[in-house]
């Protein structure tokens, strides 16, 4: 069936419309990362076997790499339900209190970017992933007393972009830790015409891989891209999304052939030119861009830079490789630059 833009909805509701109807909904249907999958398939028929709630799951990696996706697939998998929250919405501990006494048997929890829960409010999840008990405190002072609250079988998922930042106890609690890795043009392209038949999108094959080569290796930005060239297609062609078209479209965007957009190339102009290459510290990047904090940057440009080979992260900082210079058309090595 087409789907149908609602007027009422902003572009950023819109999108999220269309990232939740394009998501697999079944194992088999999720492309790509197959080894994680592999793995998974058995612990879902382990679990479902011995009908047992599945463990409890950690998934990290880039964004856009579908761990909330896989969440979602893992408990259709089950046949449970999946509620979702951020970390960062958890305030209090009677958030999380709520949410856990709330689960029903064999229910998922999914907490996105779970390394940014407050450290008094993961200390809570510690006996609920372990024992499925839950510590409330009643009282305050020396005649505070500790109620204990069984809680109901469920399965935790947490999923993170900096797997670093996440403390060794709330790690070792997780049975199944998996690293989403970034996915190949092959892949992407396949991503890219299963949503062109749910959008009802024309797409020429040629178009497909227009997309993925452009896609930085996520599936998320295949998803945005699609729908770029979808209303390029509309406007400009005749609605069949063919590689001229892509082509056409992802360059009024300045989506080059790489991936790379307007951040990416000012970060790679900055430490190449204004750091001679570097080695230089985030943060000092960041100011150099007008970014607030590093953040943005280790999360949306280094990571994809660095598996392109344009960049060195070290001890002393960030360092820009040859191949880089080459893409910027310095024609020097690093270092080289200013003698």
């Amino acid at each position: 069936m087409e789907q149908r833009r609602n007027p009422d909805l902003d572009p950023q509701e819109r999108d999220e419309t269309f990232e939740y109807s394009l998501r697999p909904q079944s194992l088999p249907e999720y492309i790509g990362q197959e080894k994680v999958k592999a793995r998974l398939e058995i612990a879902l028929r382990a679990a479902q076997g011995r009908r047992e709630v599945l463990d409890h799951v950690l998934l990290f990696g880039p964004p856009g790499l579908g761990k909330t996706t896989l969440a979602h697939v893992l408990a259709n998998e089950m046949g449970a339900p999946c509620k979702v929250i951020q970390a960062p919405a958890l305030e209090k501990k009677g958030d999380l209190a709520a949410i856990l006494t709330n689960l029903d048997e064999g229910e998922f929890l999914f907490i996105d970017e779970i390394h940014r829960m407050p450290p008094a409010i993961e200390e809570m999840l510690y006996s609920a992933m372990e024992d499925r008990k839950l510590d409330i405190l009643i009282g305050q002072g020396p005649s505070a007393q500790t109620l204990k609250v069984d809680l109901r079988p469920f399965t935790l998922v947490g999923a993170t972009t900096r797997a670093g930042l996440i403390s060794k106890p709330l790690h070792d609690r997780f049975g199944l830790v998996h690293r989403l890795e970034y996915y190949t043009r092959a892949e992407l392209a396949i991503i890219a015409a299963r949503s062109a038949r749910v959008l009802n999108v024309e797409l020429a094959a040629e178009g497909a891989e227009a997309i993925a080569r452009r896609s930085r290796g996520t599936p998320r930005i295949v998803n945005r891209l699609l729908r770029r060239c979808r209303d390029f297609a509309e406007v400009k062609g005749q609605g069949v999304i063919t590689s001229p078209i892509a082509d056409a479209c992802l360059s009024l965007h300045e989506v080059d052939d790489l991936g790379l957009e307007g951040l990416d190339r000012a970060y790679l102009e900055a430490l190449c030119v204004k750091f001679r290459g570097g080695p230089v510290g985030v943060r000092t990047l960041a100011a150099a861009l007008g970014e607030s904090d590093g953040g943005a940057l280790e999360d949306l440009v280094e990571p994809y830079l660095m598996q392109i080979g344009f960049l060195d992260r070290t001890q002393q900082g960030r360092k820009a490789t040859e191949a880089a210079y080459l893409y910027l058309g310095l024609n020097t090595t690093p270092g080289t630059l200013f003698g």
